[in-house]
């Protein structure tokens, strides 16, 4: 397809309440869209790297700076004939995943919309629906928490994922644990622990979790490694996990046992479907995280979770849970197949309301 014409939006969404995590907190979450044009055409994507590169070395305000200045630029009048092709185009330009992904996500949606095929379906998926997970980050009680958990137990989820930092650990997890013995649990630390943390690990083997997830540096590898070694409890790659090459490297090195597979974090769809496969062709199970996007971009990271190396319960969330009123149509909801709580992929991607983003839009920029 030509790239006509290309649409930039930075834009803050405000939550319900603030998502806590090990590097800090979000009152809002700042995203970059893209609106791409192809003849009369045009589809939307999404990127969410935060307001601050605390999750990451990249900020929504950068990505969108690089995105106007640079990548828009190099695709703009070019005939963009794949997924790939976008990429290779991009691969002058180092780092910079999350600037990279709204371009590569808005290419998937046009290519969808041109095509006429379910995104899902471009991307290779045979299924249509797969079971999410339910979240918690730090609040301000554990007694807080735990009462909060009921819900997500009473509703079935099939895991429940936990956020783990210096003074919310291994009492927390305690005491999650007594009041849900068989409920599946896992831990995220997003970055805040170091190698020579080992012996706090070594307590939470005593808890039965599914995995740790991203426990040392956001750039690391081998600490990870090591660690796996060392403990019981499965390791899982996130911040760490940036690109195809990553993942092989990962792979290669053993001892990693599951990949958590964001679009944004890995430069979009292209290489998030490639990312499965290096892990689908290792024997590491994948599953898809999110990163609090609108439903413009949960869209997205629902046709990925439907690969079939998507095994683990997805990071996928109703838009009511974090947004009095998503910035997109239709809102991303949930609905019940075969006892759990599921998404279901689309042929018809939601996009942006254009009252609420003129309203929440910080920067914009057309670029023909």
């Amino acid at each position: 397809m030509r790239i006509d014409r290309i649409e930039l939006f930075h834009v803050a969404m405000p939550l319900i309440y603030p998502w806590k995590t090990a590097y800090g907190e979000d009152a809002a979450i700042h995203a970059v869209l893209c609106r791409m044009s192809s003849g009369s055409v045009d589809a939307w994507g999404e990127s969410a790297p935060f307001a601050a590169p605390c999750y990451s070395p990249e900020s929504a305000g950068g990505a969108f700076v690089i995105a106007r200045d640079w990548l828009a630029p190099a695709l703009l009048g070019q005939d963009v004939t794949s997924g790939d092709d976008l990429q290779q185009r991009l691969s002058v330009y180092k780092g910079n995943p999350f600037a990279k992904s709204v371009l590569d996500t808005a290419w998937w949606s046009l290519q969808s919309k041109l095509t006429g095929q379910p995104l899902h379906h471009l991307l290779g998926a045979t299924r249509d629906t797969v079971p999410v997970g339910a979240d918690f980050g730090v609040m301000d009680s554990v007694d807080d928490l735990v009462e909060s958990i009921s819900s997500a137990v009473e509703q079935k989820f099939p895991r429940i994922k936990l956020k783990f930092r210096p003074g919310w650990d291994i009492p927390m997890l305690k005491a999650v644990r007594d009041r849900y013995p068989d409920q599946t649990f896992h831990i995220d630390c997003n970055c805040g622990y170091r190698l020579s943390d080992i012996d706090l690990f070594r307590q939470v083997d005593e808890f039965n979790l599914a995995m740790i997830e991203q426990p040392l540096q956001h750039d690391d590898l081998i600490d990870h490694a090591e660690l796996g070694r060392q403990v019981r409890t499965p390791i899982c790659l996130d911040e760490s996990l940036t690109t195809v090459r990553r993942a092989e490297q990962a792979a290669a090195i053993g001892s990693i046992r599951y990949f958590n597979i964001k679009p944004g974090r890995v430069g979009g769809l292209t290489n998030a479907v490639k990312i499965h496969n290096v892990g689908q062709a290792a024997g590491i199970p994948c599953w898809v995280g999110g990163m609090l996007e609108s439903a413009c971009g949960s869209a997205h990271c629902v046709a990925l979770a439907m690969l079939d190396n998507f095994t683990y319960a997805a990071d996928i969330f109703p838009s009511a849970k974090f947004y009095v009123e998503d910035l997109a149509d239709p809102p991303l909801a949930l609905e019940t197949v075969d006892g759990l709580p599921s998404v279901r992929a689309s042929g018809v991607l939601p996009e942006p309301d254009p009252q609420r983003l003129e309203k929440l839009t910080l920067q914009h920029v057309v670029i023909e």
